[in-house]
C-alpha cells in the first residue's frame, strides 16, 4: 500500500528539498503541504494522511496543534524532523503526540526509513536524536504514558530545594535533616521531580539543576 505523505513547514527552502527527496520513492504518495497551522488541519481533514512529517518547532506547528491535528485525523501519524533540538523540545513532541523524530541534516536514507517504518507502525529516532535523548536521561516510556497537557512543567519551591541538594551530592538522609522531612518523603519528592521532568536518573536531576541555574557548574569543578 502506498505511504500517503503530507508535508508541514513554514520554509519554502524545506519543502523544496522534501519534495526532491520523497518524489523518487515509489511506495510515497505525496498528497499535500502546509506552511501555517490553518492548512495543516484542512488537509488533515482533506487527504487524511499516514504520515505527516512536521518541524513542530516552527511557529504555529508545536504541540497543541499536533494534537489538534491527531483529533482531526485520527490515523495519522506524525514525525519530528527540526534542527537541533533541546530537551524540552524533545519532551513537548513526544507529550504532544509525535510518534518519530530526526534532524534536518539526517542522511537523505535515514529521512526515508523514518516515513516509511512511521507508516509501518513503528517508531523510529535517528541517531542523533537517541544521542541527545541519552544526554537528556529521557525515559521516553515515562514521558509518553505521562497524560497529554498544555500546561508548562511546574517545579514548586520544595521540590526545587530536593533538587538543588541532590546535585550537590546530599543523600536522603541528610536532604531529610536539613529540610525537617522524613528521607520516605524526600525519596517520594524525588519520584515525582523526576516524572515531572522526564528524566530518569540523578545526573538528569543534576543536569537540570545547573541549566536552571539551582547549583552552580564551578562545585562540579572544584569538588571533582
Amino acid at each position: 500500500m502506498p505511504v500517503r505523505l503530507l508535508f508541514a513547514d513554514q520554509s519554502e527552502l524545506a519543502l523544496i528539498g522534501l519534495r526532491s527527496i520523497f518524489s523518487e520513492v515509489p511506495r510515497v504518495e505525496l498528497v499535500g503541504e502546509a506552511q501555517d497551522p490553518i492548512e495543516l488541519m484542512a488537509q488533515l481533514v482533506r487527504v487524511k494522511p499516514d504520515v505527516v512529517l512536521v518541524d513542530h518547532t516552527a511557529k504555529g506547528f508545536g504541540p497543541d496543534a499536533i494534537r489538534e491535528g491527531l483529533q482531526r485525523s485520527k490515523r495519522s501519524r506524525f514525525v519530528a524532523i527540526t534542527p537541533d533540538p533541546s530537551k524540552m523540545a524533545l519532551i513537548n513532541a513526544l507529550r504532544g503526540g509525535v510518534h518519530s523524530y530526526i534532524k534536518k541534516d539526517c542522511d537523505v536514507q535515514e529521512i526515508i526509513d523514518a516515513v516509511l517504518r512511521t507508516a509501518d507502525g513503528e517508531r523510529f529516532f535517528c541517531g542523533q536524536i537517541i544521542e541527545a535523548i541519552e544526554r537528556a536521561s529521557l525515559d521516553l516510556k515515562k514521558v509518553t504514558d505521562q497524560p497529554l497537557t498544555c500546561d508548562p512543567v511546574v517545579i514548586t519551591r520544595r521540590e526545587a530545594e530536593i533538587i538543588a541538594l541532590i546535585a550537590e551530592g546530599d543523600s536522603y538522609t541528610k536532604i531529610a535533616t536539613r529540610l525537617h522531612l522524613s528521607a520516605h518523603t524526600v525519596k517520594t519528592h524525588r519520584k515525582k521531580i523526576m516524572q515531572k521532568l522526564g528524566v530518569n536518573s540523578t545526573a538528569g536531576l543534576v543536569l537540570y539543576a545547573v541549566k536552571n541555574g539551582m547549583v552552580s557548574p564551578n562545585h562540579f569543578l572544584f569538588n571533582a
